[in-house]
C-alpha cells in the first residue's frame, strides 16, 4: 500500500474506520520542515507496510480537517487507532522517535 492522500471525503473511511493504526502527516508545500520530514514518512511507510497505513493531509487543500483536528503547527504527525488519536508529535522529529510512537500504538 502506498501513502494515502487523505481528504475531507476520505478521512472517515481511511482513518476513522481503519482496522490498523493510521499515521497521518499534516503538511503544506511551503513548509521546509515538512519537506524534510517527507522522506522519513516514506521510509516508515515501507518499514511498517502491512502493520499500519500512512497518509498525508495537505492543510492548504484540506483546511477543514486541520481545523477539526486542531492542527496549529506543521508538520504534525498523528497516529490514530480505531478512530481515536493515540499519539501526536509536533514539529520535525527524528525517525527513531516516530518509529517509537508507532511501536507504542501497535502495542495498544
Amino acid at each position: 500500500m502506498a501513502i494515502l492522500h487523505i481528504t475531507d471525503q476520505t478521512f472517515e473511511e481511511e482513518v476513522m474506520q481503519a482496522s490498523v493504526p493510521v499515521l497521518i502527516d499534516y503538511w503544506a508545500e511551503w513548509c521546509g520542515p515538512c519537506r524534510m520530514l517527507s522522506p522519513i514518512i516514506e521510509e516508515l511507510e515501507q518499514e511498517y507496510r502491512g502493520k499500519i497505513h500512512v497518509g498525508k493531509i495537505n492543510i492548504d487543500e484540506q483546511p477543514t480537517l486541520a481545523l477539526i483536528h486542531k492542527v496549529m503547527s506543521i508538520p504534525t504527525v498523528s497516529i490514530y487507532l480505531h478512530g481515536k488519536e493515540m499519539k501526536r508529535l509536533i514539529g520535525l522529529r527524528e525517525k527513531s522517535e516516530l518509529a517509537e510512537a508507532i511501536r507504542d500504538v501497535l502495542k495498544a
